[in-house]
């Protein structure tokens, strides 16, 4: 069997399951109690089903071990298979950390805990972990001493979990901005050949759009923690799976991928930070809160975060294309630039920081006055 009708069959498998699992996922979710109450910081105003991650992870492992037989041979190496067992091994052990916090509702430590456990199986159950780096400006890899590169690797898979996990605000955004960075990674694998990474994206990516048939709103079912985490985990672990070993991808990659959880992240700690407020307090500063008070509408919300999450995509695969380049250094530099300036200018638009502090705004708008004073001064 050729290789893509594998990876298309292996999508449709996977999408088939999502959507006849959701449904059932649903009735099991009230009836185990694993709901979603409203309150003051939430959009819904009625409750909801949570555990819907289940039925990602069920469409996931189910497409996997369905399309494993007709695998051929020699597609898969000894080390993918390795792989392939750390992210199903450890993403099993954060499906059931995110379904007993959906239904009991863990504490923060507690979940860290689990996280940090299912990246030490990823890290020391199978000897996954980041050892090569490339650094802009510098020689091609940079090996890394083991003992950065294991705390490197833990804290990565921790902080990607709880990235996608932070932005669960609106009906159908985590899934969407976790599909978006998986079909990059599918694109961006492909590019490289890496088979593995290849075969796992396109059926997470099945179970994903399957669930947001029910998730898109007005949503039928949430993720829950069980979704976010576990597409959270499985991005992390992807990108690392995929990028670690191959020469052409500079570190900037990988964080342009997931760019949008990771700037939403970044700016809850820096709002908190300004406001003296604990880092891990929640609050209604995020990226989906703000675009609501500017009065975009629920849908029109998650479709703009989509579409920044689709360009920060973009962007990682013209980076991982042209990284091979004479000038891949001065294009990486250009990129990393050209996002902090608009990641600022659309930091201060939307408010997610500060609403009422808007020093670059500011500053163009002085340098507009004076370039417009200057050009009259001229004219007379």
């Amino acid at each position: 069997m050729p290789v893509g009708l594998l990876y298309t069959i292996g999508f449709i498998i996977a999408l088939i399951l999502a959507l006849a699992m959701t449904p059932l996922v649903k009735k099991f979710a009230f009836k185990v109690g694993a709901i979603d109450k409203p309150n003051h910081r939430k959009v819904h105003t009625r409750i909801m089903p949570r555990l819907g991650g289940l039925a990602i992870y069920i469409a996931f492992v189910g497409a996997f071990f369905l399309l494993s037989p007709f695998i051929p041979d020699g597609l898969l190496r000894a080390r993918d298979t390795n792989m392939i067992n750390a992210l199903l091994v450890g993403g099993t052990m954060i499906i059931i950390l995110g379904a007993l916090d959906d239904r009991f509702e863990l504490s923060a430590k507690v979940k860290l805990l689990g996280q940090i456990a299912a990246a030490c199986v990823v890290v020391f159950g199978f000897d996954v972990k980041i050892d090569l780096l490339n650094i802009p400006f510098g020689e091609t890899m940079q090996p890394i001493a083991g003992w950065i590169s294991i705390p490197l690797t833990i804290l990565w898979i921790v902080g990607v979990t709880n990235a996608i996990n932070l932005i669960d605000g609106l009906d159908g955004l985590a899934a969407g901005v976790s599909g978006i960075a998986i079909a990059t990674i599918v694109v961006m694998a492909s590019l490289m050949g890496f088979q593995p990474v290849i075969l796992l994206s396109t059926l997470l990516l099945g179970g994903i759009v399957g669930f947001l048939v029910f998730n898109f709103h007005p949503a039928k079912i949430f993720m829950g923690d069980s979704g976010s985490l576990f597409l959270g985990f499985s991005l992390a672990t992807l990108s690392m799976l995929g990028f670690k070993q191959v020469t052409i991808v500079s570190f900037v990659t990988p964080l342009l991928i997931i760019g949008v959880p990771l700037s939403d992240t970044f700016f809850a700690i820096v709002r908190r930070w300004v406001n003296k407020r604990p880092i891990f307090a929640p609050d209604k500063g995020h990226l989906h809160h703000r675009l609501r008070d500017l009065g975009f509408s629920h849908r029109r919300t998650v479709l703009i975060i989509w579409g920044v999450a689709a360009i920060f995509g973009a962007l990682a695969i013209i980076q991982s294309a042209v990284v091979q380049s004479s000038a891949a250094n001065w294009i990486t530099f250009a990129v990393i630039c050209m996002l902090m300036f608009f990641l600022q200018i659309g930091a201060e638009i939307t408010g997610i920081v500060d609403k009422t502090r808007r020093p670059l705004i500011n500053f163009l708008s002085r340098m507009r006055l004076r370039l417009k004073v200057d050009a009259e001064t001229r004219s007379k």
